[in-house]
């Protein structure tokens, strides 16, 4: 009887010293599980050697594919979307290049999904390598995310999971731009359950998180997946609107009473620069999804691929 495939899909960005210690982690677990599998790398235009070594790679082990990019396409999320494509598993796991998730939870996944789990995501109980601020800010953003958001997205749940070839299919038919994994995994639906592990440091390579992209990435995932902040723009105004009727009548009923009381400039500064500031905020956040719509009319391919190995 043949046994049913397992793709490995992981985006790589100047990885050259993740990539064979991946393969061989990878390579020792599936020798333990009674599974085929193929490994896809997708390397996302890198600058250091690591063509010349998936080159040699690919070219010893035939389950390895390698997908290079045109360019790079900025965030892992095309080149997630490019190996699902590719991908030709009963079930796809989703990992990151730079170990950081470790591969060893697989068969732990691959358990959930033999008992009828079609996505089996890791929880990120605690990340090593971030300190305490961090690590502060990343669970702040997946519990004001899991509020605002008009689908249940699971707290502390990246990338790294197991997904059944219908989860699969059903989210290579979501065509939007902005893919996030993370994000769509979840409003596929279907039976979904977490495991919980600890991310382990980065041990090798640089990586190129930041504070600040990760900011950038909080906000453009948010604005992806929540309404909310078009809904505070109203609720904002009419509170405004409230505000200043109330105090409209106050003043009137007070200047009658105390008609030769002095008139307040500073007042009147502070209520032009705080309206304008509401006003500056509120086509800010119009702006962000004008921004969003602009992208998906264009209708660009999210990503190009330059070659294929072991296609």
């Amino acid at each position: 009887m043949k046994k049913k495939l397992i793709s490995v899909i992981i985006p790589c960005y100047n990885e050259q010293d993740n990539i064979l210690p991946m393969y061989r982690r990878l390579t020792k677990i599936f020798a333990k599980l009674a599974y085929a599998h193929e490994i896809i790398y997708i390397d996302n235009n890198s600058e250091d050697s690591s063509e010349k070594i998936f080159t040699v790679l690919a070219g010893k082990d035939k389950k390895v594919k390698v997908i290079f990019m045109s360019r790079n396409f900025g965030s892992p999320q095309p080149s997630f979307l490019a190996g699902l494509e590719y991908a030709k598993g009963n079930a796809a796991v989703f990992l990151h290049g730079d170990i950081q998730d470790p591969p060893e939870l697989i068969p732990k996944f691959v358990r959930q999904w033999e008992r009828g789990y079609a996505v089996v995501y890791g929880v990120r109980k605690h990340r090593k390598g971030y300190n305490f601020l961090m690590n502060f800010f990343y669970k702040a953003f997946y519990f004001l995310l899991r509020k605002l958001s008009y689908i249940q997205i699971p707290l502390d749940a990246g990338e790294f999971s197991l997904v059944d070839k219908k989860v699969m299919t059903e989210l290579l038919k979501i065509e939007e731009y902005d893919y996030y994994l993370r994000c769509l995994r979840a409003f596929v639906g279907f039976r979904q359950t977490g495991i919980i592990y600890q991310r382990e440091a980065r041990e090798r390579g640089r990586s190129t998180e930041s504070f600040w992209s990760g900011l950038w990435w909080a906000k453009t995932i948010i604005v992806n997946f929540s309404f909310r902040p078009l809904e505070w723009i109203s609720q904002l105004a009419f509170i405004i609107v409230v505000v200043s009727f109330v105090s409209l009548i106050g003043f009137l009923i007070f200047y009658r009473i105390n008609p030769n009381s002095p008139k307040g400039i500073p007042t009147l500064f502070v209520v032009i620069l705080f309206l304008g500031g509401v006003q500056l905020l509120s086509i800010s956040v119009i702006a962000e999804y004008l921004a969003k719509i602009f992208l998906e009319v264009k209708r660009r391919p999210r990503y190009i691929i330059r070659k294929v190995i072991n296609q």
